[in-house]
């Protein structure tokens, strides 16, 4: 069969098989090759969620640095501190009025009206307030002028004839000094927490006779309430009103000495004041 068609055949089943399978690959891969084509511009027409986040969050991130930049020029101004208040203003000298004032607002928000008349201190049981010309030994001379007789005829131990409170343990110490020229024969006693024991202070009170007494409102109250001071002999409670800090400060213009400056008035302190047994000056 093959020697009859001859050479011819070979070639025609050649094309033949050739243009058949033509046929059938081209049209297919020109439809595979549309397929892929319309894939990808459907791919790239879809939006890509993934990649549109991080655009937001920079476009977001730039919003939020755009308004931070827009807030720094309309930042508020800083407040002014009691420091910055007091150094523009002149010293003025205290005055009974003034320790008034600080007791009745401070009983006014917890205590009753009642309450509050009970905690009046009368003008009468004020001694003459530190006109801010007097040193501590010239003032204590103006208002105990009789303090040598006064000091003679104290005999009671755990008490004090005068007592002198202030803010902090360095001003007690400076207080100290300077009542060498009035003080005389009179034993001293200093009045503060630092390195000393409530223990301590009322041995050394109760061991003998102690005539003034210097410290801070906090262990002066402590020592009331735990009986280791008394004030059946105080006679004079001078409070070292006028002084400011280095941060221009006053003793009642700390938070946590006024306080303490305010549970010592109620450690008994107002009622010898209403009775006239104690007296009160403000330097």
């Amino acid at each position: 069969m093959g020697d009859d068609l001859g050479n011819e055949w070979w070639t025609q089943g050649d094309y033949s098989d050739v243009s058949n399978v033509e046929e059938e690959t081209q049209p297919k891969a020109k439809g595979h090759t549309k397929q892929n084509a319309k894939k990808r511009k459907l791919t790239s027409s879809r939006p890509d969620k993934a990649k549109k986040k991080p655009k937001e969050c920079l476009v977001t991130k730039e919003k939020a640095k755009g308004e931070e930049g827009s807030k720094k020029p309309n930042r508020r101004r800083k407040k002014k501190t009691i420091t910055d208040v007091l150094a523009s203003s002149d010293p003025a000298p205290g005055s009974p009025a003034d320790l008034r004032s600080l007791l009745q607002s401070h009983f006014g928000a917890t205590r009753s009206v009642i309450e509050q008349e009970e905690r009046f201190l009368p003008e009468s049981c004020f001694l003459m307030s530190n006109d801010l010309s007097h040193s501590l030994s010239s003032y204590l001379k103006e208002v105990c002028p009789k303090w040598s007789k006064v000091q003679k005829q104290h005999t009671q131990t755990s008490s004090v004839l005068l007592l002198i409170v202030c803010g902090s343990a360095l001003r007690t110490i400076e207080l100290i000094k300077q009542l060498t020229t009035f003080k005389g024969q009179a034993k001293v006693l200093k009045l503060f927490a630092r390195h000393i024991k409530v223990e301590e202070h009322m041995k050394l009170l109760s061991k003998g006779v102690t005539h003034i007494g210097v410290g801070t409102p906090g262990r002066v109250s402590v020592l009331i309430e735990k009986e280791g001071l008394h004030l059946q002999a105080l006679r004079y409670l001078v409070f070292d009103w006028n002084y400011r800090d280095r941060k221009q400060r006053k003793m009642v213009d700390i938070p946590e000495v006024k306080g303490e400056f305010v549970r010592l008035m109620e450690t008994g302190i107002i009622k010898k004041c209403q009775e006239g047994a104690v007296k009160i000056g403000l330097f």
